[in-house]
């Protein structure tokens, strides 16, 4: 059991390591605000898929190096290793306003992409710092620092808004200014008050350390990872474009619906650890993956309206055609009805709503046959994808993405307890891939299929995918492990 002193040290670097992540967070998500401004306010003219590339570059860097940097985290320390990470990646933050072309903000979005490597620090230099029992919850605390997110969503658009009242050309370069100022100021502060510490008696070199990365169990729990925390980080950015053109919300508003998905996952993670402490990483995960299933199978349907045949009017008897209006259609001294397609009203229905209606397609003096189709029926299917039952949608999903992502990283220390930066580090670059290649993945799907909630259909299919690996490799395990027990449970089954 840990002293009170030294467990008030331990908060007090968990305190410093979330306030750390938690910025460099808000720096990692900045070009889903920054970009989307530029393109929207016609300063750079880029398109959908340059706008999905800008938004995945930085998460790009932030994944790659994840592992790299978990290693320097486990043989050097976390103190010099963050604070170094925090100092350097402002740099090109302070160059960003001088960028002039696609490939010039690209280079420099790759550069301070280097902060979305700081979760491999935190991780690795938050558990060493606590015992096997507050695990869960300071990983939890720690990983709260995904809120940074939201910071960047509720905050930068109306930044971005008064900067540019007096200069709208040029006033959006005061933003990446301030993030690089927020990144430097924190670094000196970790270098001040930071206490190093690294894993006692680590001899092994770097090629041993990499052997661990054989392991299955490693690539699973980034599967796992790259759902919960990279599609999260995919939606941080891609949910403003998406707010602003199926719902027409302005980006203040946009942003804040944003934000709404960021915020509560990020400080859900801490209950997240919680409950991996309490019931088990395993069973949490069940509830995770099902949950997204379910969410996304809901959020994938579109905005749209479907028409097709209806029930149409056919004649009664033979004749002649003897006068046709909208509403009428006369053969021989018989009428038949037509209904007329009523005046569309605007509706905000959370259920599909439904309208028939006919045309007529003869003509007056037109012969006709018993049972001949003279006004062919037409019935138009419309649904809105309300867009507050969408954003619930979408907050509830970013909750369980946000307790997943805690419940992943609950498994590490447990199962690779000398090699957490590594193997936290590989995790943390498989599920930062996620966010890398999600607005990448959902910029083409849209512009395959021209439907936004494409990107819902992706999120559910692999949400699928590692819901059954998982089940599948329980099951494999407690047949070995127990195989009696299994045999028995098959017959009572």
């Amino acid at each position: 059991m840990k002293s009170a002193t030294s467990l008030s040290q331990s908060h007090r670097i968990l305190f410093l390591n979330t306030l750390a992540f938690t910025v460099c967070f808000a720096c990692w998500t900045l070009n889903g605000v920054l970009v989307t401004f530029l393109v929207d306010n016609g300063i750079f003219h880029w398109s959908v898929v340059q706008v999905g590339w800008l938004l995945g570059i930085p998460i790009l860097t932030g994944s790659i190096m994840r592992l790299p940097i978990g290693i320097l985290t486990d043989k050097f320390g976390g103190k010099y290793v963050f604070s170094s990470l925090l100092l350097l990646c402002s740099i090109p933050l302070f160059l960003l306003p001088l960028a002039d072309s696609f490939f010039m903000f690209a280079v420099l979005s790759f550069l301070f992409g280097m902060v979305g490597t700081s979760f491999a620090v935190g991780i690795g230099y938050t558990s060493i710092w606590y015992p096997k029992e507050w695990q869960g919850r300071a990983l939890g605390i720690f990983g709260m620092g995904n809120a940074g997110a939201a910071i960047t969503t509720f905050i930068a658009p109306t930044l971005l808004n008064q900067f540019s009242v007096d200069d709208p050309q040029n006033g959006w370069k005061l933003l990446p200014v301030i993030y690089g100022v927020a990144l430097l100021v924190i670094g000196l502060l970790f270098l001040v008050f930071a206490k190093n510490k690294k894993l006692e008696k680590s001899t092994k070199t770097i090629p041993q350390m990499l052997t661990t990365l054989k392991s299955p169990r490693v690539w699973r729990f980034g599967a796992y990872y790259f759902l919960v925390f990279g599609c999260f980080v995919a939606y941080s950015q891609w949910l403003l474009p998406n707010f602003m053109n199926v719902y027409q919300t302005s980006l203040v508003l946009g942003g804040l619906f944003a934000t709404l998905f960021s915020l509560p996952s990020g400080v859900i993670r801490a209950f997240g650890g919680y409950l991996s402490d309490k019931y088990g990483a395993r069973k949490v995960m069940y509830w995770v993956l099902s949950s997204s299933v379910i969410l996304s199978a809901l959020l994938m349907i579109p905005k749209m309206t479907i028409t097709t045949a209806g029930p149409g009017v056919m004649a009664g008897k033979k004749g002649i055609v003897t006068a046709v209006t909208d509403s009428n259609v006369r053969i021989g001294d018989t009428d038949f009805v037509i209904d007329t397609q009523k005046e569309k009203t605007e509706t905000n229905s959370i259920f599909p709503t439904k309208s028939t209606w006919q045309e007529v397609i003869v003509k007056e003096n037109q012969e006709v046959k018993k049972k001949e189709l003279i006004a062919k029926g037409i019935t138009s299917i419309k649904f809105d994808a309300n867009m507050w039952v969408y954003l619930v949608l979408v907050v509830l999903i970013g909750i369980s993405w946000g307790i997943g992502k805690a419940a992943v990283y609950k498994h590490i220390p447990e199962y690779f307890p000398t090699e957490v930066g590594v193997v936290g580090g590989m995790v943390g670059l498989l599920g930062g891939l996620g966010g890398f290649f999600g607005p990448i993945i959902f910029s083409y799907l849209l512009q395959f299929t021209g439907i936004w909630s494409s990107s819902w259909i992706f999120v559910l299919l692999f949400s699928a995918i590692c819901l059954i690996w998982m089940h599948i490799t329980i099951t494999r395990m407690m047949n070995e492990k127990q195989p009696v027990l299994a045999r028995e449970i098959d017959k009572k089954n």
